[in-house]
């Protein structure tokens, strides 16, 4: 079954969706209201139709045997980008992180060598004494 953020039932949160639906613009209140009568009718009918629609056949075993194979070239082909997409998102990590310590040894360098990264000098930033 799928989950809908808001399921139909007379809960405390329908019916003050659906007054303030109300007050704010009538069919939407209207809507709500509908949505806690039948929407478990709605939901049902949406969940038969996926049903039907997926284990729907042609009557002609070729076409259906066609049909089957090509969805699952799809689907595996689909994988394949979802795998690839993730590889590519591990190499921008990789080389973010890998920039950021090369910038991070850049500062450690200037640091040790006594001036700051960003050219003021290394007492500015130091208490004057009085």
């Amino acid at each position: 079954m799928k989950k809908f953020p808001i399921r139909p039932a007379w809960t405390p949160l329908n019916v003050v969706l659906m007054v303030l639906g109300f007050m704010v613009f009538w069919p939407l209140g209207l809507a709500m209201l509908a949505w806690i009568i039948w929407g478990n009718k709605m939901v049902d009918r949406v969940q038969d139709a996926e049903v039907h629609w997926h284990s729907r056949k042609s009557g002609n075993t070729a076409f259906d045997e066609y049909r089957r194979s090509e969805l699952e070239r799809l689907e595996e082909e689909r994988r394949g980008l979802d795998r690839e997409a993730e590889e590519f998102q591990h190499f921008l990590r990789e080389l973010r992180s890998a920039k950021d310590k090369e910038e991070f040894d850049r500062f450690m360098a200037s640091r040790r060598a006594g001036k700051p990264a960003d050219g003021s000098s290394p007492d500015e930033g130091a208490a004057q004494p009085a």
